[in-house]
């Protein structure tokens, strides 16, 4: 951004933030930002003298035009404080407008009332989403939410008008043209305000998006992947899968016939990846495929498994990661069940047989494995993470394992 549109836009997006713009202020104190805001190195020794000398152009440039004024050092040309010239406001905001493609809150004030016109009689939660807006333009006030509020009210809308039985993709199109625009980009705050206009929190054993169930809406049948010494009871017949030495898909439309599910071995392990679910396999083992977080409907199998299962071990075998670990804390809450970690811990890390394969850490993975240290299951590992500057894709392991024999 260019000095000059980063001083203009602090400035007023600076005044349309205080009580002036809402007529409210009982002190009219002026618009201003200090240089060091535009360019943190402006009073510093080591600050590069182009770089202020830019700045300082910038200033005076805008002054010439009227927006601004300034207040200098007392012997010196080092600028101390910008001010905003109050009256200007419009025609800077044109300017800006015309010249950098700035959004005004005029204009998003305007966008607004617009919104209310079109939503105000849509559904019962665009209506009282509606009050909330005309309560927003009466105090000048912009949602945080303004960019993504028509494409959800548009989705809330058609979704508490809906009779027919859909799925989400075909929700998608009907709203938006696009099948993956809804799960892509507005799913989540619509799922959020459906539930709650009908006061239904999302509990630890549920999924944000089965709101959508009570509205006849659908995620799209997905397939369940299992493999080991498993028989079925479906619709009052024993299926085993057994013989299937690479395991079985199945829709997951299919639970809903599943009478019973027997494990015939001591462990059932759920993987993340699926290379890993390919490649490992053992007799006393039952493996089933994740693929990240746990979906409702695997979930529900999951539940089903342990309900006829009670007896026998639970594993998840995942990466050795900030993400490996929040899969596997989901997979716990959302079923209930106690599931132990597989080749996940330090010692993976610290095994000469990965060294190659070892990878560094982002800032966001130190992050998130700063609130996983605070879990008592994952903090020894975390604690070798992060003084090691290292994580590990599950792969190479079940590779490793597997040659092991």
């Amino acid at each position: 951004m260019k000095y000059e549109e980063k001083i203009l836009t602090l400035l007023v997006e600076n005044y349309r933030k205080s009580k002036k713009d809402s007529g409210e202020n009982k002190t009219n104190r002026r618009t201003q930002i200090k240089p060091e805001k535009l360019y943190k190195k402006y009073n510093a020794n080591d600050g590069e003298y182009d770089e202020i000398s830019k700045l300082n152009q910038s200033v005076d440039s805008l002054m010439a035009r009227g927006f601004l004024t300034k207040a200098t050092e007392r012997f010196g040309t080092q600028i101390q404080c910008i001010y905003l010239v109050d009256e200007k406001l419009p025609e800077i905001e044109r300017y800006l407008a015309e010249k950098y493609n700035y959004v005004s809150k005029d204009m998003q004030m305007e966008k607004l009332r617009k919104l209310v016109d079109m939503y105000r009689q849509a559904s019962p939660i665009c209506e009282e989403e509606c009050r909330k807006l005309e309560q927003c333009i009466e105090e000048r006030k912009i949602p945080k939410n303004i960019d993504e509020l028509d494409g959800v009210l548009k989705a809330v809308s058609f979704i508490e008008n809906n009779k027919e039985f859909l799925y989400i993709r075909e929700v998608s199109m009907r709203v938006y043209g696009d099948s993956k625009y809804f799960e892509d980009t507005t799913l989540v705050p619509v799922c959020a305000l459906l539930r709650k206009h009908i006061d239904r929190t999302c509990s630890e054993a549920e999924m944000q998006d089965e709101i959508l169930l009570a509205y006849h809406i659908a995620k799209e049948p997905m397939k369940l992947c299992i493999k080991g010494k498993v028989q079925f009871i479906l619709d009052g017949k024993l299926v085993d899968i057994s013989g299937f030495s690479d395991g079985v898909e199945f829709s997951a439309t299919e639970l809903g016939h599943i009478q019973e599910i027997k494990v015939l071995a001591p462990e059932f392990m759920t993987i993340e990846n699926r290379t890993s679910y390919l490649r490992y396999q053992r007799e006393d083992v039952v493996t089933f495929y994740l693929g990240g977080y746990t979906n409702r409907y695997q979930r529900d199998f999951i539940k089903k498994v342990y309900d006829c299962n009670p007896g026998i071990c639970y594993t998840h075998f995942g990466d050795i990661d900030a993400g490996g670990f929040y899969i596997h804390r989901n997979l716990c809450e959302v079923t209930g069940i106690d599931f132990q970690m597989y080749s996940m811990s330090e010692k993976e890390l610290q095994n000469p047989c990965y060294t190659l394969c070892l990878h560094k850490l982002t800032e966001n993975d130190r992050a998130r494995l700063q609130e996983l240290y605070k879990k008592p299951e994952y903090r020894t590992a975390v604690e070798y993470m992060l003084k090691n500057n290292v994580k590990l894709e599950q792969e190479i392991v079940s590779l490793n394992l597997m040659q092991k024999g």
